[in-house]
């Protein structure tokens, strides 16, 4: 199907109170466009260079969401640049975003990434550490933690559900206290393949790249970084 009819067959499926954050990540311009064109306005990027570069050709009203591994050296160039960070993943790089969106009086608006399946490949805080990041955030000025981030293991429905009933039970329980710093609006999971079993469980923002898109390639003369 084309980009028009996978974006509204997918509206379609969704409540108004979702979130669908297009992964724009690797696709052309002229694709983007098309998304942009049926109204969608949030694109997310995992490449900092690439997220920059779009960002200046594509209009202004665009939500830009980083949805990668962050990385700390990169950070500076997305002050004022990104609308959402989904990646907060240890203390060293909160606080490198601390540093950086203080120097031009900006508030970084992040969610906390969990590694709910405790994987080694994966980033992000494991649920028992959570304190110690909240701690720190607590300490900080120009953020803005405005929920949680999972990208679950792959495994079948039940396996899946399992986890997504993890996340909501810690955005719930977080929710029920109050933080400095910290509000519990925004709980970022599913994508492409399992975003409708995230949806029953609590999600309310979504990533779906390959459902919208159609199969990843590369953009032509960008390099990513």
């Amino acid at each position: 199907m084309s980009i028009k009819e996978n974006l509204n067959e997918i509206k379609k499926s969704i409540s108004k109170n979702i979130t669908l954050v297009a992964v724009s990540k690797t696709k052309p311009i002229e694709d983007i466009n098309i998304a942009y064109k049926l109204g969608q306005r949030d694109f997310g990027e995992n490449k900092v260079q690439e997220l920059l570069y779009k960002e200046e050709v594509l209009p202004d009203d665009i939500r830009w969401h980083f949805i990668g591994n962050l990385q700390t050296n990169k950070v500076k160039y997305l002050v004022d640049k990104v609308y959402l960070i989904h990646s907060l993943s240890s203390i060293k790089l909160l606080k490198k975003i601390e540093d950086e969106f203080s120097k031009k009086n900006s508030i970084a608006n992040l969610l906390i990434q969990i590694n709910i399946g405790k994987e080694e490949s994966k980033g992000g805080f494991l649920k028992e550490d959570l304190n110690n990041i909240i701690i720190e955030i607590e300490k900080c000025n120009n953020i803005k933690v405005r929920g949680l981030m999972a990208i679950i293991p792959k495994g079948s429905v039940e396996e899946n559900r399992f986890y997504f009933k993890e996340m909501k039970a810690i955005y719930d329980n977080l929710s029920n206290n109050t933080y400095k710093n910290i509000s519990m609006e925004i709980l970022s999971m599913g994508m492409t393949h399992d975003y409708e079993i995230a949806l029953e469980e609590g999600s309310n923002l979504i990533r779906i790249g390959e459902g919208i898109f159609g199969k990843r390639n590369v953009v032509g003369g960008l390099t990513n970084g």
